[in-house]
């Protein structure tokens, strides 16, 4: 069964654009890069992935656009532009020109501004989008789910991917609001979501899958089969576990769907929703 990761990132490190690496991430202070991603993959049995961003800038989107296009296993980009800006067609028209951009990404969960995700100018950026059939993936924590709802429902025609299932606590064991918020953002067609990010919500020492258990059933219950999608978040992952047994845990959770529902979590519906 073919599997596409679709979330990962690249980085050259330095302490000046990866300040958020802090003392306890230090196993992923070094430089990522494809090389160390396809031997990853190959290990594990995946055949592709999609390459999100991690710093917020033009430069970055160009970066990982050239490295895809030099490696097949690089399927898609979901980069970074400013969609507050009033010149941000320029920077969408010259990406878009590229097959593997797919998509938009704002790192909206360190905004100082719990209610960034309704901004005017912001919300000025997504409507542009569309012209350039690119998706918008959300990056929030489980607090920003309501805004994100009210979001998604100011652009009706824009798909969206939600990244690491909101982000819920998964360390302090909360449950809800995140499973009911998530089951109202679901009744949202134009929603998918990454089954990804997990491990690094959860005891970066002690989790088990008993742990994680809940919210993935909380996932699965609210977008099914259809509109869910693996993922991983490496190197990110790596400070809490390692790459095969995340991909492992993930195919031992979806076994409870038939062969084609599981292939479309692993492969189809990542081709669906971003145009691989």
């Amino acid at each position: 069964m073919k599997m596409i990761d679709t979330h990962h990132h690249f980085w050259k490190y330095s302490t000046k654009e990866y300040g958020w690496i802090s003392d306890s991430m230090k196993v992923i202070r070094r430089d990522f890069l494809p090389p160390d991603l396809e031997k990853t993959l190959k290990d594990a049995g995946v055949d592709g992935a999609i390459s999100v961003q991690a710093r917020q800038s033009v430069e970055e989107s160009d970066w990982l656009l050239g490295m895809a296009e030099k490696n097949k296993f690089l399927l898609g980009v979901v980069g970074w532009v400013d969609l507050r800006s009033k010149d941000v067609d320029k920077d969408l028209e010259r990406l878009a020109k590229h097959k593997k951009f797919k998509g938009v990404r704002h790192v909206v969960q360190d905004e100082p501004d719990d209610n960034f995700i309704l901004g005017a100018a912001f919300n000025e950026g997504i409507k542009k989008l569309i012209k350039y059939d690119l998706r918008y993936d959300i990056l929030i924590f489980e607090k920003h789910l309501k805004d994100s709802i009210a979001f998604v429902d100011k652009h009706p025609r824009q798909m969206f991917v939600l990244d690491h299932m909101a982000k819920p606590r998964i360390k302090d064991r909360v449950l809800s609001p995140w499973r009911e918020n998530m089951i109202e953002l679901a009744k949202r067609p134009n929603v998918y979501c990454k089954i990804s990010g997990m491990i690094t919500e959860a005891d970066w020492q002690k989790w088990t899958s008993a742990d994680l258990a809940p919210y993935l059933d909380g996932a699965m219950e609210a977008f099914g089969p259809k509109r869910l999608m693996f993922g991983s978040d490496w190197p990110v992952m790596l400070v809490a576990g390692q790459y095969k047994p995340w991909v492992e845990l993930v195919k031992k959770t979806i076994s409870r769907y038939s062969k084609d529902e599981q292939e479309r979590i692993l492969y189809k519906n990542a081709v669906e929703a971003y145009k691989l």
